[in-house]
């Protein structure tokens, strides 16, 4: 069992900094603005929270092959996605949440696997978000050390398509955060101007 708490604090306290003209801004995640990457924010801390709770709707609403790089954020998205964040953390916390199998989108996997990809989501998004909007983010290396565990040895060089691509080579000894990112195909020292270049 992980804790996703650490990385779910995070979050909102990210997102809380987000101003509302940094919304149409570029993120290190490519196929998304920061209001697509809010949208997609929104949506996964429900899917994994059904996944958690074994809840039949988790098998519906796969997502998108393409998702839209922007999008149209509902009225109060920040206090929805804070509550949301809080019933995701609550669910993972439940034992019977990391037994057996569980559903995300229309895809079945081992509970632990789907637990350690909802970690996965909070953290390289958040990640993403911060770069996007000029903030500072750190994760305590308890929450990080399963997810770089998950990642070392199993990314392929060419990267997965539709999730990550290739790796960006990072020194062996550049801090925990930057080598994960890294094996996400993303570049620890992106910055929105790089983007623009």
């Amino acid at each position: 069992m992980h804790d996703l708490a650490p990385a779910a604090q995070r979050m909102a306290t990210i997102v809380d900094g987000i101003a509302d003209d940094q919304l149409s801004a570029p993120t290190p995640c490519e196929r998304y603005l920061v209001s697509g990457l809010l949208s997609h924010a929104l949506g996964l801390t429900v899917a994994f929270r059904l996944a958690a709770e074994k809840d039949p709707r988790a098998s519906d609403n796969p997502p998108p092959e393409n998702p839209a790089p922007a999008a149209e954020l509902p009225d109060g998205w920040r206090v929805h996605l804070a509550r949301q964040l809080d019933d995701l953390v609550a669910a993972w916390r439940e034992p019977s949440a990391w037994q057996g199998d569980a559903e995300v989108g229309g895809i079945s996997l081992p509970a632990q696997a789907a637990g350690t990809v909802a970690l996965q989501e909070l953290i390289v998004h958040t990640w993403d978000l911060a770069k996007a909007t000029g903030q500072r983010y750190d994760i305590d290396d308890r929450s990080l050390r399963p997810l770089f565990t998950s990642l070392d040895g199993t990314v392929d060089e060419n990267g997965t398509p539709g999730l990550f691509g290739p790796p960006v080579p990072v020194p062996p000894d550049a801090p925990l955060l930057d080598r994960t990112i890294g094996l996400t195909g993303r570049d620890p020292q992106w910055s929105p101007a790089q983007r623009q270049r």
